[in-house]
Order: structure tokens, then C-alpha cells, then sequence
């Protein structure tokens, strides 16, 4: 009896700063049969940055870099040696170089916690309440050289109700987060 394999999964790489609970999110994605993506590793900028714990628990190898421009070919060496043909940013918090992002050109993409092209950069909780905007949400993009410029993926709105503080914003906002980021990787990554 022959047995049927799967497809391919694309070695994949999470960048993140802080929490990694989007990076956690990703990891219990790509164990999932129809996830296109295997995390080989993940990266940071950060040696204290507490989603580097999932890593650990997920036995999922880490990388840790300064993120100055002069070392991005060493960073961009240390992917492509490890065969890395795609790039999840899940709440990094440095500025990639025009020469990094055309590396993975249409292979990097990030979450942003706005409903994009509005309140790009940060403090997007504290922006949306302050403007009294009656809708926030997230998106996924792809990343161009401009900051939370690139084609959009896939977009939640998220209604903000009149009690509503950035933290709860944000809660609300991250839950919905977890839901579109796999969806968005399974909208251009998945078998057409």
C-alpha cells in the first residue's frame, strides 16, 4: 500500500520583538495538516523578548540579532543556509532595509494592528480611541520598503465600543489577529 504524502511544507521563518503570542498562534498553525508553512526558526532582536519561550516549549530552533544594517548580510546569509524561503514579521519592531525585503520579495509579510493604509507605526489603540474612531481592526501585508505601506492580504474590523481603552482594544484586536494572520499565509500560500 502506498502511502500518501502530503504537500511540501515552505521552511518558513517568525521575526518577532516581544510576546510572540502571534508567533505561538503560527506555530499551532503550522502543525495543522493543511498549513503550508513548517517554523524552522525563529528570530529576534531581542534576547529577553518572552515569545522566545515558545520556541523552547515547541522545540523550535532560535536566532538572536543585533538588527544593525551593517549585519543584515549575515542575517540574510544565516537564512538562505538554512534554506528559509519565507518570512512572518509577528510584532518585530525593526525597520528592514530596502536590500533585505527584496530578498524575499512577495515571501515577507507582517500583521499590523490597524485597518491599513490608517494608523501606520505605533500606538495604534491609543490613536484610533484619541480620534474617536468608531472602527479599528488588523491587517496583513506584504512588506515593502515603506513602513505598513505594502499590498494588503486580509483585513478584520473590529467595532470600538465607547468603554473601550487601548488595552482592550488590543485585546480584542490580537484575538481577531490570530484568526486572519494563518488565513491570510493560507490565501497565498496554499495550492491555488
Amino acid at each position: 500500500m502506498t502511502k500518501l504524502i502530503g504537500p511540501k511544507k515552505i521552511n518558513t521563518a517568525v521575526f518577532i520583538s516581544g510576546t510572540g503570542t502571534n508567533f505561538k498562534n503560527l506555530i499551532k498553525f503550522s502543525f495543522s495538516k493543511n498549513s503550508p508553512i513548517i517554523i524552522k526558526y525563529v528570530i529576534s532582536n531581542n534576547s529577553k523578548a518572552i515569545g522566545l519561550n515558545y520556541a523552547k516549549k515547541y522545540k523550535i530552533k532560535k536566532k538572536i540579532f543585533k538588527f544593525r544594517s551593517e549585519k543584515e548580510s549575515k542575517i540574510l546569509n544565516f537564512l538562505k543556509i538554512n534554506h528559509i524561503e519565507f518570512v512572518c514579521l509577528a510584532g518585530f519592531m525593526k525597520i528592514l532595509s530596502q536590500n533585505f525585503i527584496s530578498k524575499f520579495k512577495g515571501k515577507i509579510i507582517n500583521i499590523h494592528p490597524s485597518l491599513l493604509p490608517k494608523y501606520k507605526g505605533l500606538n495604534t489603540h491609543q490613536r484610533v480611541i484619541k480620534n474617536k474612531e468608531k472602527f479599528s481592526g488588523c491587517t496583513v501585508h506584504f512588506v515593502n520598503s515603506k513602513l505598513d505601506s505594502g499590498k494588503i492580504i486580509l483585513q478584520k474590523k473590529v467595532k470600538i465600543f465607547k468603554k473601550d481603552t487601548a488595552d482592550t482594544l488590543a485585546k480584542r484586536i490580537l484575538e481577531q489577529e490570530h484568526i486572519i494572520y494563518p488565513k491570510a499565509i493560507l490565501k497565498i500560500l496554499a495550492n491555488p
